[in-house]
């Protein structure tokens, strides 16, 4: 592709961005499913794009969304409500993990062939969920509050879990090895360093704002500040994903903290025109993102294929016991729950880890690598058709038949 068509895409792209909302909000077709359509008809369909074209571009700009969505999703979120939905969070995050690597790894394991500990490496990378679809997605579908605030948290908890556990067995593999006391060691550090950074990077910069807006052309230097924040808390080895959404949480209940109220309050906030500008922002990059997400799908012969969809099957299950576990009726209604167990999808987290076996040379690296991007696909793709099923209200019976001790939606 030429360089001027490569630009004028680039402006197509954000028309049909708008179209596909609009076509959204009349029918509750997720927009996800064209954009990755998209991705594929440019790039393994018709060899228009290649992913190796965009060299390091591509990968800085998909964590740059990520981290962008994240931060923006914590804005989003009401502090008492987060603190009322951790603990469901925290919960559905450690079922979910659990209950993929106890169903994945076996299925991995009779499907390709693997070791229990290849097994286990691809359960391991298929153990979260997708932030950049699930925040996206959940703002959109019936949910009570305290649900959507679990799905977002659960989504950031699960991308730590997703690399620490992953890179724990790739390193087993190559050790011949598995040190598990270190594994769990590094999850609980990992966790604690990043949300305290994130906390104090947020009340930071929220004390600094009504300084930082006297200066000209200031929009973008609290995105600008989280990207700082997440590159040096990578560097320190936490989470930079879990310390953007800590700092969206703080900087969007700044008003509450004390002394941020008031005539003269002391935490700055961020004004209703600095989040739309935000949020216009998130969009187009989300948009990039999952055409960029449907150009990296890499499908290599008809068994990878569907050993892809079987394991898709399978984790998505996981979800209604990992819902059942950990969001009871008193705390969602059937159609949160309903919403919850179809946010299965996996996303960046894992098919950035599945990449790294082959860069340390380990055995099988390229077929675990292919066979979870086709997991990722297909996980994406069940998500979001059962999100809209449930908006048509189509799944009332498997509803009352998986949660029937739930209430119905109000």
């Amino acid at each position: 592709m030429t360089l001027p068509a490569a630009v004028a895409l680039l402006g197509l792209l954000v028309f049909l961005a708008h179209a596909l909302e609009a076509i959204f909000q009349r029918t509750k077709v997720p927009d996800v499913l064209f954009l990755m359509g998209l991705g594929l008809l440019l790039g393994p369909a018709t060899g228009l794009l290649r992913p190796e074209a965009l060299g390091a571009a591509g990968p800085l700009f998909t964590t740059a969304a990520l981290v962008a969505i994240l931060f923006e999703g914590g804005l989003g979120l009401d502090l008492p409500t987060v603190a009322r939905s951790i603990r469901g969070a925290t919960g559905l995050t450690l079922w979910n993990f659990l209950g993929t690597l106890a169903v994945a790894a076996p299925l991995a394991k009779g499907l390709l062939g693997l070791t229990w500990l290849q097994a286990a490496t691809v359960a391991a990378c298929l153990g979260g969920t997708s932030s950049a679809v699930v925040i996206p997605l959940v703002r959109r579908f019936g949910a009570p509050e305290t649900t959507r605030a679990a799905l977002a948290l659960e989504s950031a908890l699960s991308d730590v879990l997703v690399i620490i556990v992953a890179l724990g067995l790739m390193n087993a593999q190559a050790a011949g090895r598995l040190h598990l006391p270190g594994l769990l060691g590094d999850m609980a550090g990992a966790f604690t360093v990043a949300a305290i950074l994130g906390l104090a990077a947020g009340l930071a910069w929220s004390l600094l704002l009504d300084k930082v807006r006297a200066v000209r052309h200031s929009l973008f230097t609290t995105p600008a500040f989280v990207f700082v924040v997440y590159g040096a808390v990578e560097a320190l080895g936490a989470s930079g994903a879990i310390a953007a959404l800590v700092m969206g949480l703080v900087l969007g209940n700044a008003g509450l903290l004390p002394g941020g109220g008031g005539e003269r309050p002391r935490f700055g906030k961020l004004a209703p025109g600095d989040r739309q500008v935000f949020a216009e922002a998130v969009f187009l990059m989300k948009t990039f993102l999952f055409v960029y997400v449907g150009l990296s799908i890499r499908f290599s012969g008809t068994a990878l294929a569907l050993a892809g969809l079987a394991l898709a099957g399978a984790v998505l299950l996981v979800r209604v016991p990992a819902v059942r576990l950990s969001l009871p009726p008193g705390g969602t209604d059937r159609s949160g729950a309903l919403v919850a167990s179809a946010m299965g999808a996996k996303g960046l987290a894992a098919a950035v880890v599945a990449s790294i076996p082959l860069q340390m040379g380990l055995p099988r690296a390229e077929e675990i690598r292919l066979v979870v991007f086709a997991v990722v696909f297909f996980s994406i793709l069940a998500s979001s058709l059962l999100l809209f099923l449930q908006e048509r209200g189509w799944l009332r019976l498997p509803g009352r038949i998986l949660f029937g001790a739930y209430p119905e939606a109000r």
